[in-house]
Order: structure tokens, then C-alpha cells, then sequence
């Protein structure tokens, strides 16, 4: 199996699960980790420089495409999809986030409110 080829399995593999793992009606965002986001991003970066290569592979005239040629095209297919769904989802993960940030610092502040308060209460007994 051509590197290309391998190189866009894996990272339609990375890219339908990190889908999977990001459906609001499965997860909720706090169950989300940020090595997830820095994981999918490395992922993506991958398939960047392997389409990089076979476009220089193209452009240079060496011929690239062999058996493999149907292959490859279908893992391609399948990462603009992959890719045109995460571009759909990636909003309203965006919402979903801030409104988790929100509640986060609500809570927080809230944590803060109740020690300065007990502070006090400690104070005047």
C-alpha cells in the first residue's frame, strides 16, 4: 500500500471518530478533552503535506497512479467529505464551548463568592 494511501486512511479514521465523539445529541462538550482538538488538528496537518507530496508528485509529471489510483481517489473523496462535516459541525461545537466557558466561570465565581463569605462568617464568630 502506497504511504499516501495509508496516510489518508488513517487520518479519515481520526476524522470520522473525532465526528463521532463530537455529536452534541452523544456528548456533551465538557466531556470533550483538549488534546482531542490538538490531536484532530495534527491529524489534519498530516493529510496536508501527503496531498502536498501527491500534488508535487502531479505537477512534476512522475507518474503516481497505479492500482492504487481508484483507492486513493475514493480516500480522497472520503477526507472532502469528512472534512465538509467538520466544517458543518465545528460552529456549533464553537457555541457549545463558550456556553461551557460561561457556566465554568458562573460556578467559579460562585466558588469565590461562598469562601469570601465563609471567610467572614469565621472572622465575626
Amino acid at each position: 500500500m502506497p504511504p499516501a494511501l495509508l496516510i489518508l486512511r488513517q487520518v479519515n479514521q481520526s476524522v470520522r471518530n473525532a465526528l463521532l465523539r463530537f455529536r452534541p445529541e452523544i456528548h456533551h462538550c465538557s466531556t470533550i478533552r483538549s488534546g482531542e482538538f490538538s490531536s484532530l488538528l495534527a491529524q489534519l496537518l498530516r493529510a496536508k503535506e501527503c496531498l502536498r507530496s501527491l500534488e508535487a508528485k502531479f505537477s512534476s509529471g512522475r507518474d503516481v497512479m497505479d492500482e492504487n489510483a481508484t483507492a486513493l481517489t475514493n480516500e480522497m473523496q472520503e477526507y472532502h467529505a469528512n472534512l465538509n462535516r467538520l466544517k458543518h459541525l465545528l460552529p456549533d461545537m464553537q457555541l457549545r464551548l463558550l456556553a461551557e466557558k460561561a457556566r465554568l466561570q458562573a460556578a467559579q465565581s460562585h466558588v469565590v463568592a461562598a469562601s469570601a463569605w465563609a471567610g467572614t462568617s469565621k472572622k465575626t464568630l
